[in-house]
C-alpha cells in the first residue's frame, strides 16, 4: 500500500531547526516570538492632511516605529474613533477623510504625543 505523501515533508516527523532533533525530543529554549514594544509615551505621532487626486483628502499619521508598534491595531482604534475607513501603508496609517481633531485626541488618550504639520 502506497502513501498519499510519501517522501514529501508532510510524511516525515516533523524536527527542530536549531539541533536537528525530532520536536518531542528536542530541549532547545523556546525562541521569543513576542517584539519589543516601545512606549507610546515617548513616541511623537505626526499628523498631515494629504490631497489626493479627484480631489480625495487623506489624513496620515506617520513618524511612529513599525518595528515597535502594533501599527495594524493602532490603525483599527483610530479607524473606530474616528468612524472612518483606512488603510496602512510603508509604515503610515491613512484615514479617509480630514480627522486631526479626532485622531490626535484618540492617540493623546493612548499616550502619544502629537505634532500636526
Amino acid at each position: 500500500m502506497t502513501r498519499l505523501f510519501a517522501g514529501t515533508p508532510w510524511d516525515r516527523p516533523p524536527v527542530c531547526e536549531a539541533c536537528g532533533r525530532l520536536e518531542s525530543e528536542c530541549a532547545c529554549p523556546p525562541k521569543a516570538k513576542e517584539p519589543v514594544r516601545i512606549p507610546p509615551e515617548t513616541q511623537t505621532a505626526v499628523l498631515t492632511l494629504e490631497k489626493r487626486p479627484k480631489g480625495k483628502v487623506v489624513t496620515v499619521v506617520s513618524g511612529l516605529d513599525p518595528e515597535g508598534n502594533d501599527l495594524d491595531e493602532l490603525a483599527a482604534r483610530l479607524k473606530a474613533s474616528c468612524g472612518t475607513g483606512g488603510t496602512l501603508k510603508e509604515g503610515r496609517i491613512e484615514l479617509q477623510g480630514d480627522h486631526r481633531p479626532a485622531a490626535e485626541k484618540a492617540l493623546q488618550k493612548i499616550g502619544y504625543k502629537t505634532k500636526r504639520r
